[in-house]
């Protein structure tokens, strides 16, 4: 349904976006994950038509995004970050305009209008005027109009972006409900709504794609075998690195003669019946075993940071880079 070969936005002398692959098949949920300035939402400007692309082809529900314009937008339902609305209307006047500017039969007006007020949970503001909503009833009411049509294609970017947490619930659940029938592009910073609804996750840094997998994928990836092992530490650290295909040992002392340590292997090998046999022939008691698998925060970290060796300086790692390379840039603005 979208299918993106060798992309790249330039905005003057500024790579945008840097020759990205990808495609969303039809009934999929792909979460469009990166940090600010990304690449993210000019991607996705680029597929909704709105923003040319310096070079490369984007194909929307079989449409050319440059020469076929038109028919992309008769297929695909859009919501931006900024949802651009006319303050000076009511909610469902605003909506009766909309499904007749996007083209739906004056007989299913009415219905699909109905629909989308009932799943956006906002028919009880539907005779309000727009500006007087709050920022979570305008999302929503922008949700409402990128579902008028029936599109067969959603690209939402940051939806949830303004509502509390009950909102979101609802929002998350409408959004996976929709999978069902509609092909979705979600863009969002919050990584929880993406393993809620999404089935694929691609994340995006610096204008290129670092990751492109199935979640199912990601949750099979393994980061360490956790031990706590009651035993002299630097003995016990020894047996542990010596295990064939082990590549790396941590240890943190926890209590008196009790120690966490942290085991990396080669291609990430399950070595856990492995090494506690080993610990448990040296007569040291194994308190804890298991392994720590990934999350999709690790993941996301990874592929930044592989993008930014900043996040790096002065021993810093992790979420903690990425909240210290944010404070610095803020101090610069």
């Amino acid at each position: 349904m979208i299918q993106v070969d060798d992309l790249t936005k330039y905005f003057g002398p500024v790579l945008a976006v840097n020759d990205i692959n990808f495609q969303v098949s039809q009934g999929e949920i792909v979460g469009f994950l990166g940090p600010n300035g990304a690449g993210k939402t000019t991607t996705m400007r680029i597929l909704t038509t709105y923003l040319p692309a310096t070079s490369g082809i984007a194909r929307v529900a079989g449409y050319d995004v440059m020469t076929q314009s038109v028919d992309v937008r008769r297929n695909i339902g859009y919501l931006p970050e900024s949802v651009p609305l006319y303050p000076e209307m009511r909610v469902e006047e605003y909506l009766q305009y909309r499904a007749k500017l996007k083209g739906v039969d004056r007989k299913l007006r009415g219905k699909r209008i109905d629909y989308c007020l009932d799943h956006c949970r906002i028919r009880e503001v539907r005779r309000r005027l727009v500006g007087t909503l709050s920022k979570g009833y305008r999302q929503r009411v922008g949700l409402a109009d990128a579902l008028v049509h029936d599109p067969a294609i959603l690209i939402l970017d940051e939806p949830t972006s303004g509502l509390d947490p009950l909102q979101i619930r609802e929002t998350l659940t409408l959004i996976k409900a929709l999978g069902e029938r509609h092909t979705i592009l979600l863009s969002t910073h919050i990584l929880s709504e993406v393993e809620a609804i999404c089935r694929r996750v691609i994340i995006i840094s610096k204008g290129r794609i670092g990751l492109d997998k199935k979640l199912s994928e990601l949750a099979t990836d393994a980061t360490a075998i956790i031990l706590e092992v009651r035993g002299p530490t630097d003995q016990v650290t020894n047996v542990l690195k010596t295990t064939e295909g082990v590549t790396q040992v941590t240890a943190q002392a926890i209590a008196d003669g009790l120690n966490s340590f942290e085991v990396y292997t080669r291609h990430e090998q399950d070595l856990r019946e492995t090494l506690a046999q080993r610990v448990l022939k040296n007569g040291w008691n194994l308190r804890r075993l298991d392994l720590r698998r990934r999350k999709l925060e690790d993941h996301f970290i990874q592929v930044v940071m592989n993008d930014d060796p900043l996040l790096e300086r002065n021993g810093h790692s992790g979420s903690e880079a990425i909240q210290d390379k944010s404070e610095q840039m803020a101090s610069m603005s």
